[in-house]
């Protein structure tokens, strides 16, 4: 059974990157799903997806977040990363990241990691 974790710091300063990367267990990217997805959700709103990466590494971005956003992966450590640049608060928001068989499909989740944004 597929299972995914988040890992990065909870709190970042304005203006700075934030990392986070997706350490996948119980399955790999060749063989599991093939979309690796990052969605954030910040408080009191809906959840946002904010990109994807594929085991061959073609990625998808929201149009809103490309300017600013990178995700790659390390298919030898089984893992896939965000960086988001220049955030602000409004960034401040539960990360999650996401796997699935389609674009917009999610089948596995993490749990989710706090991050937030602030001086």
């Amino acid at each position: 059974q597929v299972q995914l974790q988040e890992s990065g710091p909870g709190l970042v300063k304005p203006s700075q990157t934030l990392s986070l990367t997706c350490t996948i267990s119980g399955g790999s990217m060749a063989t599991g799903y093939y979309f690796w997805n990052w969605i954030r959700q910040p408080p009191g709103k809906g959840r946002e997806w904010m990109g994807a990466i594929t085991y061959s590494g073609t990625t998808y971005y929201s149009p809103s977040l490309k300017s600013r956003s990178s995700i790659s992966r390390d298919t030898s450590k089984n893992q896939f990363t965000l960086q988001l640049s220049s955030v602000t608060p409004e960034d401040t928001a539960v990360y999650y990241c996401a796997g699935g068989g389609s674009l917009y499909e999610y089948n596995v989740w993490g749990q989710g990691t706090q991050v937030t944004v602030s001086s």
